[in-house]
């Protein structure tokens, strides 16, 4: 993926950006640049601001998704004590966290945890345009916009400062969403290598604030219980009646990032604040699930009604008619294919396990 050319600018090193990235750092760093400028009108900044932003975005990847960013990686353990050290909720929106932390940042404690963000990356971003890797020289020869780098820096006070050159803004402007996408796109090949087995990295580098209906989920979950008499939550036991039930991700949605029916499941309301996004013992519970499903399609199957959603069983690798004709064990042996490393990757990313307690 290479940026739009523009006369005048040295984009050939825009695009080198990312060679020899060890870190998410700068990234996050650019992403951070992009937005103060392009959402916030400044061209001067200094570095906590870009600091926090960065802790901002890469927050919700980290503490909701569990994405490793690699051994080497000092971001990732920084934000993972700020957030067990101050009690932040793991799905804070980015908007309302860089509230936060712009207020947090004023403390000593917090300022240590996340110093080193600016030790190397703000010299080493401007490595395609200034080549050398002292970072008193490349402070120096930013100053004049050394081959027309994107940014200049300044220490005024004992505190970094970035200045946009002039050159580039109308080109950061204009190619703005160019930019960030190329930015995620390059974070999201950095961070695959990292979690090679985890499923659907380019969706787990943002927040997003809305969320797939489940409506025709629910529709088939109250269908079922319409027509069947009745289902059972699996792990309270409890009746569930229609309309009267969650549906709950089996697999915690942080993790499979997806609404596909077989790995959903309706559930008394009371487990919600408790499973949250944690993992139910495979063991108890996935055999319930099993059955659960295999009972709701040999109710649903003769109805001719609900075809779109169940196409969501294909990819277990049968058809919903494969999953009715099937015994208990060859039904088992059908969602541990699925389920077990699902849930092995899960627990090694560090998502909890759960069993259900009155």
């Amino acid at each position: 993926m290479h940026l739009p050319q523009a006369e005048n600018l040295s984009t050939r090193c825009l695009n080198r950006i990312f060679d020899k990235t060890v870190a998410t750092y700068k990234y996050y760093w650019f992403l951070g640049i992009l937005e103060l400028f392009v959402k916030k009108g400044k061209t001067r900044f200094n570095v906590w601001e870009l600091m926090v932003s960065m802790v901002a975005k890469a927050w919700f990847p980290v503490n909701y998704f569990r994405l490793s960013f690699g051994k080497s990686e000092s971001l990732y353990q920084a934000i993972l004590d700020m957030q067990s050290s101050y009690d932040i909720p793991i799905n804070t929106g980015v908007d309302e966290l860089e509230n936060l932390l712009t207020d947090m940042i004023q403390l000593p404690q917090v300022r240590q945890k996340i110093n080193f963000l600016q030790l190397n990356v703000p010299y080493r971003f401007l490595r395609p345009w200034i080549d050398t890797s002292d970072n008193k020289e490349m402070l120096v020869r930013s100053q004049n916009f050394e081959n027309g780098c994107l940014y200049k820096l300044e220490r005024v006070d004992a505190t970094l400062w970035v200045e946009l050159n002039p050159s580039w803004l109308s080109y950061l402007q204009d190619n703005y969403c160019i930019l960030r996408d190329f930015t995620f796109w390059n974070l999201a090949l950095f961070i695959q290598t990292r979690n090679p087995n985890v499923p659907n990295i380019p969706n787990k580098l943002m927040r997003n604030e809305t969320r797939n209906s489940l409506n025709k989920q629910r529709d088939f979950w109250n269908l079922v219980i319409k027509k069947s008499g009745g289902v059972r939550c699996i792990y309270t036991g409890k009746h569930l009646e229609i309309g009267g039930f969650d549906l709950d991700h089996f697999i915690p949605w942080s993790f499979v990032t997806h609404d596909l029916l077989w790995n959903l499941m309706p559930a008394d309301s009371s487990i919600n604040s408790s499973k949250s996004n944690k993992l139910p013992v495979l063991e108890e519970y996935l055999p319930k699930l099993a059955l659960a499903h295999q009972n709701a399609l040999k109710t649903i199957l003769p109805l001719g009604e609900s075809k779109k959603v169940l196409e969501d069983y294909l990819s277990l690798g049968c058809t919903p008619q494969d999953l009715i004709a099937m015994d208990e064990e060859h039904l088992m042996d059908c969602f541990n294919h699925i389920f077990v490393p699902l849930n092995q990757i899960a627990l090694n990313m560090g998502f909890e396990t759960w069993h259900y307690s009155e």
